[in-house]
């Protein structure tokens, strides 16, 4: 076998960054901008950022089998048990079986800090099975979702070539919270974003990050300089669960947010999706916890201390009214879908923990979105029930 880690390297997919790391020696394939990690400087912010969701590599090959060294680190979810990290494998449009390891190091958050210490992760060699040699292939290796990743090392067979693959079809943009991010999906190509894409013809950069999507104006620079051809975001739940903002500071973070993302995408589709249901924080304000059973919960708080408080239901009239305003004033490439049309009330048997689908829940959203955002020929659009 040979390495092959730099030419795997320009056929990465779905990343903003590649960083290279001293200790292990790897490349890290990162989901925001470096500027922004250095101006905000907060661990659980990186580690969601490291956390490849959407990411894959998408090349052409010769090769019969592909070799991927990692190290992985792994948050495990709350009372559950985790079928292990899984990675996924399409060749020429067909979805192989994934393959799937346990060698991960785990590691524990401090809820209050976000902070976590963690050793470098142990290293694991996953092997693709492309198949018989039958010439080149569009191979595609989609990373995981719920896993931190370093890649140490990419090799083929001795003799066989390797080249980045035209991009899948026109860029998307879509940024979000866990729920974009999709950890409980089950498999690289089972969160929503991945699913729309795939059925939509469109190459997809995911940048749902998980507990981070907090209207940062760093992730709208880096929206704004990206060629997306379509740009959907996911916005609010985050900053319900932080409690990181009051309506007077969220309105203006919205719009200039928005604004940022216009300076680069005059007149490119923005679909605007509010949060799916919420039930403990449907009419309660946040900050959000995980009660000994795992599932999330609001803290209480005096009613003095309320005022300007945002519930889930509150940031979707927001989102609603500021959307339309929006609209009022020229900017009719700007849209609009509830998240409780993709996720409602009769839908919460796929919602385990109160916040976050399963991978049925997922793919739900996958199916109802599709046709809300996307018109057959791919287009970003808003149906029916979007306005």
């Amino acid at each position: 076998m040979q390495s092959v880690l730099d030419r795997a390297l320009d056929c990465v997919a779905g990343a903003l960054a590649l960083e290279k790391t001293a200790a292990p020696t790897g490349v890290v394939l990162h989901r925001s901008p470096a500027f922004g990690r250095l101006q905000l400087a907060y661990q659980g912010f990186e580690f969601s950022s490291t956390v490849p969701s959407g990411v894959r590599f998408e090349m052409l090959t010769d090769a019969t089998v592909v070799e991927i060294d990692t190290r992985l680190i792994a948050i495990p979810p709350p009372g559950a048990t985790s079928p292990g990290t899984v990675f996924d494998l399409v060749v020429d449009g067909e979805l192989r079986d994934p393959v799937v390891t346990d060698a991960r190091t785990p590691v524990l958050p401090d809820l209050a800090t976000g902070a976590f210490e963690a050793d470098p992760g142990r290293h694991t060699t996953l092997r693709f099975p492309v198949g018989p040699d039958a010439g080149e292939r569009r191979v595609e290796i989609w990373l995981p979702v719920a896993a931190a990743l370093t890649l140490l090392d990419v090799r083929v067979p001795d003799g066989a070539s390797l080249r980045p693959a035209p991009p899948a079809g026109p860029l998307w943009v879509h940024h979000g919270s866990s729920i974009s991010q999709c950890a409980e999906a089950g498999r690289p190509t089972g969160t929503w974003p991945a699913l729309v894409s795939r059925a939509a013809g469109r190459s997809l950069v995911n940048l749902g990050l998980a507990g981070q999507c907090n209207l940062d104006p760093f992730m709208a620079r880096a929206i704004r300089d990206l060629p997306a051809a379509a740009i959907s975001l996911e916005l609010g739940i985050n900053v319900v669960n932080a409690d990181s903002m009051r309506e007077r500071t969220f309105v203006p973070a919205f719009h200039g947010f928005l604004d940022t993302i216009r300076d680069g995408h005059p007149d490119t589709p923005v679909l605007i999706v509010t949060p799916i249901v919420c039930p403990a924080a449907e009419e309660r304000p946040g900050p959000m916890l995980v009660d000994p059973t795992g599932r999330a919960c609001a803290v209480n708080r005096p009613p003095e201390l309320g005022a300007g408080a945002l519930s889930v239901r509150r940031i979707r009239e927001l989102l609603a009214q500021h959307v339309e305003l929006r609209r009022k004033h020229g900017d009719d490439r700007l849209h609009l879908v509830h998240g409780t049309e993709l996720f409602g009330y009769g839908d919460v048997g796929d919602l385990p923990d109160g916040l976050h689908p399963n991978a049925a829940g997922y793919a739900r959203i996958a199916d109802r979105f599709l046709p809300l955002a996307f018109d057959e020929g791919g287009a970003l659009t808003a149906g029916p029930a979007a306005l």
